[in-house]
């Protein structure tokens, strides 16, 4: 495989951010993953940890150095964010559980597989064309698709950031998983939080991404964000990948010489606000986010040994 990939976060407006985004690579395929923490809940930071950490420790042990089956794997994986949350809440009698949304990606033998929960989107762009984008699982976007509200009344209807689909909630989750994309060289493909569509529509998203070299292109798709965001802003997250090197790009990935048994995972630093910007009480630090994931790992462990 040959690829470009640059992933990056921006905490933005907000006290401090929830988003969490990695991937991970062996010989034959490629992991990414992006969650958005639900701030209206307590600590969606967790359940977005968990969501990035729970997907990339699966494919560092599994991708030998192919999965038997990408969509497979996603659907087993993204339920087992769930139920891990929701065990641990009914364990510890919370009130309300973390919540997250989740948009992971698989590229293996060419072929692009994409799975996601929630309103963090993927995009897919070939020769400066959007040839898919995933669905939202949001309120507006169900009343658009019934015929309720216009397109251009999505942008500004009071309910456009609520969501009824996530990991973590109430219900159990609608995994939504795409049809398998056929990748040609040079295909752009874009993971990103609605701190980003949010700001910026598809079409200056398209353009900014097709106009350099990736790593470039997504770091300038994260400064156009944040300027076009105000103070009820949402934290921005992205990964982008070009695949293959059809710019031959000296940042570009190869696995040609890569071990079989071999994986290479980027997890996203995470960034923490200063107290002088009013660091909230219940923000908790990485490694208490780490503790917190630890007991929930080893509560479902607990579970199925009975």
């Amino acid at each position: 495989m040959k690829f470009t990939i640059y992933q990056s976060s921006r905490q933005g407006p907000r006290a401090y951010n929830q988003d969490r985004l990695a991937y991970s690579y062996s010989k034959d395929a490629l992991l990414m993953v992006l969650a958005d923490g639900m701030g209206g809940h307590r600590h969606g930071e967790v359940a977005a940890q968990l969501a990035v950490k729970t997907l990339t420790e699966a494919f560092q042990r599994l991708a030998m150095p192919t999965l038997p089956s990408p969509a497979k794997f996603l659907t087993d994986h993204i339920q087992q964010i769930h139920d891990m949350i929701e065990n641990k809440r009914q364990m510890d009698d919370l009130i309300e559980s973390p919540r997250t949304t989740v948009v992971a990606a698989i590229i293996q033998r060419n072929t692009l597989y994409c799975a996601h929960v929630g309103d963090s989107r993927l995009y897919h762009f070939r020769d400066g064309h959007l040839l898919f984008r995933t669905e939202d699982h949001s309120i507006v976007q169900s009343m658009y698709r019934k015929g309720l509200i216009s397109k251009e009344e999505m942008a500004t209807h009071p309910y456009r950031n609520k969501i009824y689909n996530c990991l973590g909630g109430d219900n159990v989750p609608q995994i939504d998983l795409a049809d398998r994309h056929e990748l040609m060289d040079g295909d752009i493909i874009l993971l990103c939080t609605d701190g980003i569509w949010n700001v910026i529509d598809d079409r200056e998203i398209k353009n900014i991404l097709v106009s350099g070299v990736i790593d470039e292109t997504v770091a300038h798709l994260l400064d156009t964000s944040e300027k076009n965001s105000d103070h009820t802003g949402d934290n921005m997250s992205a990964i982008g990948l070009q695949w293959g090197d059809r710019q031959q790009n000296p940042q570009a990935v190869s696995t040609i010489t890569m071990p079989l048994d071999q994986t290479t995972t980027i997890m996203n630093p995470t960034t923490h606000p200063s107290k002088l910007m009013g660091t909230e009480p219940d923000d908790l630090t990485d490694d208490e986010i780490e503790k917190t994931i630890a007991e929930i790992q080893a509560a479902l462990t607990k579970t199925k040994s009975f």
